[in-house]
């Protein structure tokens, strides 16, 4: 198959991270017969520095014209620090996910056995623990009518029914092609788009038969995520909830430099880590890259290649077994490994395999 990749590595650790995400991509590719191109295009800050836009023309023509983009970070200090800032790199990221489309986030939750100690939950909580959250990205609040003066503000969180059918039948399927468990997180006692939600999703249920539906507040949402996080296999909710829940979904195993995501939906599909910029890290060689190099395993396997998604998910694993570990996640009496010398091993890894 041929590829064509944007690459937007963004800002703080995004540079470094990115490099090692097209380097197993590459390295995957060569092996399996692929060819490979990529695109480079700024977001966020860097994009804000050159163009004045956080996600320019230029950066939105690269993601349309590939078959898919592979995202790094956005976020920087002397934005976060200025709150008369009108622009700010933030708004990259919602540009990206309305103009490309992208109506869902797939965040998956898994456990690596060789860092359940890393949790701050009990290992036999989380042993079993492996779901996804699926997230309606470009509804909701964060997209509604806003308004604030002085002493007023309000965000309006307005669904319709098209937005709501379209990240359910999405969430239906994945449950279906895992344990045919889905549950519709909401706030129906109190919230009238909650109820809509809740009212669409009894009215399609009858199209899965073959998949047992429930409904959850996202209160006891998030209490059972920490008590029982086995429980859940695939997990569908509205924006803000989501945004809240999949973060905390991310602390479950243990580290955030460890989890990758996907959003996907009119256009061109997004991949990408979880966590965030870290500027403190920028040029310092010791953020993790594994959450990169997994949403790379995410790329190959929506394009159903799932025996590359697999050659990687088996070297992240190994390299973890073998302590190749950047220092957060490192343990007491083995050298903490960089961020270069990270990738450097994965390629070489998959190389050998």
């Amino acid at each position: 198959m041929d590829f064509k990749i944007a690459v937007l590595p963004g800002d703080g650790i995004g540079p470094e991270i990115s490099k090692v995400g097209v380097d197993v991509m590459t390295a995957v590719c060569e092996k399996m017969g692929h060819k490979v191109t990529y695109t480079y295009a700024p977001v966020g800050a860097a994009a804000i520095d050159e163009f004045g836009d956080p996600f320019p023309e230029s950066t939105f023509r690269a993601c349309m014209d590939a078959d898919a983009v592979l995202f790094s970070a956005i976020g920087d200090p002397k934005y976060d620090n200025d709150p008369t800032a009108k622009v700010r790199p933030e708004q990259g990221l919602l540009a990206m996910r309305k103009k490309l489309g992208l109506f869902a986030n797939i965040r998956p939750v898994q456990i690596f056995p060789a860092l359940i100690h890393k949790s701050p939950l009990k290992a036999e909580i989380i042993k079993d623990a492996d779901f996804i959250c699926i997230r309606e990205l470009t509804g909701g609040m964060y997209f509604g009518e806003k308004y604030q003066d002085d002493n007023r503000a309000f965000d309006t969180n307005a669904y319709t029914r098209e937005e709501i059918e379209r990240i359910l039948r999405m969430a239906f399927e994945y449950a279906r092609r895992r344990r045919n468990h889905l549950t519709v997180v909401d706030k129906a006692n109190v919230l009238a788009s909650s109820r809509l939600w809740r009212k669409i999703a009894k009215e399609m249920e009858p199209q899965y038969l073959d998949v047992t539906t429930d409904y959850m507040f996202v209160d006891n949402a998030a209490m059972k995520m920490i008590t029982e996080p086995a429980f859940f296999d695939v997990m569908v909710t509205e924006n803000t909830f989501g945004d809240i829940l999949t973060d905390e979904g991310s602390v479950i195993s243990g580290s955030m430099g460890l989890l990758p995501s996907a959003s996907t939906g009119e256009h061109t599909p997004v991949f990408e880590p979880i966590h965030g910029s870290w500027p403190q890290a920028k040029g310092l060689n010791i953020a993790n890259p594994m959450a990169q190099v997994l949403s790379v395993a995410m790329l190959f396997e929506y394009f159903n290649l799932k025996e590359e998604g697999a050659l990687i998910r088996k070297a992240v694993d190994d390299a973890l077994a073998a302590y190749i570990r950047t220092p957060e996640i490192q343990v007491e009496g083995h050298t903490a490994y960089g961020t270069k010398e990270i990738g450097q091993w994965l390629v070489n890894h998959i190389n050998e395999m």
